[in-house]
């Protein structure tokens, strides 16, 4: 979690031409490299497989095709293979009690505005009244914009036992009953999914990028602020929470006054700070992992 955490922590700095510095991003860049730095750092840091788990799945498939061809010896031989793989781990006591056996990344970005969000939520109140629950859920699952990093886990500690369990059975010759076993086993896979809001790793990347521009650009500083209120605005009404005790309110407030400050005497570096300590706090409680059973 703190790796993926991390990721969040990027300082986005401004390009430059020579020695001369080119002008600030406009709100719609640093955006856009936000996603695209945040989608290439969850890429580098994203579980890696590990290949003795991955092994043990396959070996188990080919275990069953054994089976279906009526090859119990060969059959045996392959568990046995499978059951070895894992051995192997659980050998390390500091083996996880999920072993990823695939990962991926996939993005997904809402390009609607408010409006459309409280016009969708709208219809599928609308279906839902109408009891078109099919319906009402695709137009939810409409409403997301965010990264997901998705990884498919072998439970180290009963897999390795239902092989055992079924190598017994074969030798006891109830191959129906090592069949099932097995095919029990392949359903303990553990998918989990971890979902970082978009709009959230835009709005910190806005206002870091506005304190950066505000003692040189105050105009362009200012849009960055109201970009990221936007932001924080959309991912509120798509539903991302947190656990964190800064609300969106209090994020709201707190860029209120540094636009305020911004306009004035422009003295707003300590509450920057503290504006980007709470929306960091506030993104990174509200990233969930979610589990279930493939």
């Amino acid at each position: 979690m703190k790796r993926i955490a991390a990721l969040f922590a990027t300082v986005f700095l401004l390009s430059g031409m020579g020695q001369l510095q080119v002008m600030a991003e406009t709100s719609a860049d640093v955006s856009k490299g936000a996603v695209k730095e945040a989608r290439s750092q969850a890429e580098k840091e994203k579980v890696q497989v590990v290949k003795e788990a991955l092994d043990a799945l396959s070996l188990t498939h080919k275990v069953l095709d054994d089976l279906k061809q009526k090859n119990k010896e060969k059959a045996l031989k392959d568990l046995e293979k499978a059951i070895g793989k894992l051995e192997i781990i659980l050998a390390d006591k500091s083996a996880p009690a999920l072993l990823p056996i695939d990962s991926s990344i996939v993005a997904i970005e809402y390009r609607g505005d408010l409006d459309t969000v409280k016009a969708t939520l709208k219809e599928v109140r609308k279906l839902l009244d109408k009891q078109q629950i099919q319906e009402a859920r695709r137009l939810l699952d409409t409403l997301q914009s965010e990264i997901d990093i998705i990884t498919i886990n072998l439970p180290v500690v009963s897999y390795p036992e239902a092989l055992k369990l079924a190598a017994k059975y074969l030798h006891e010759d109830k191959i129906t009953e090592a069949q099932d076993v097995l095919n029990m086993a392949l359903k303990t896979l553990v998918r989990n999914e971890m979902v970082l809001p978009i709009p959230l790793l835009k709005a910190q990347a806005l206002v870091e990028e506005a304190e950066k521009t505000a003692k040189k650009d105050k105009k362009q500083a200012i849009k960055h602020l109201e970009a990221a209120k936007k932001e924080l605005k959309l991912a509120e009404v798509l539903g991302y929470t947190s656990t964190s005790d800064t609300t969106y309110k209090t994020l709201h407030e707190s860029i209120a006054k540094i636009e305020k400050e911004i306009k004035g005497k422009n003295k707003a570096e300590k509450l920057f700070d503290e504006l980007i300590e709470k929306l960091k706090e506030f993104k990174e409680r509200a990233e969930k992992t979610f589990s279930k059973s493939i």
